[in-house]
């Protein structure tokens, strides 16, 4: 059974990184938006178990974002990525599933 990881990022360059290494793993099937509302769309519409929040995410589009995708999946768990290696990546996503 693969996990769906749904990372946000503001920077197009590591958003397509990002895919890559989400991609890279066959226990993972990761989906790459750069944009709030591509986001929430992509939760309403795909299940959806772990979001990743990428460098950029100013804390009032933090919060706000947060609240939007609980309230379409309450137990939906949302974790900051910024950075580092792959092997932090999956320490991170890992600890968080």
């Amino acid at each position: 059974m693969q996990t769906t990881i749904l990372y946000i990022g503001r920077n197009t360059e590591i958003t397509t990184v990002m895919n890559r290494l989400l991609n890279a793993r066959p226990e993972w099937k990761g989906i790459c938006v750069c944009s709030d509302d591509e986001a929430i769309e992509i939760c309403q519409t795909n299940e959806i178990d772990l979001v990743l929040l990428g460098n950029g995410i100013d804390a009032a589009c933090e919060k706000a974002l947060r609240a939007r995708l609980t309230g379409i999946k309450t137990e939906l768990k949302i974790i900051q990525h910024y950075g580092g290696g792959s092997g932090l990546l999956y320490g991170e996503i890992m600890t968080a599933l």
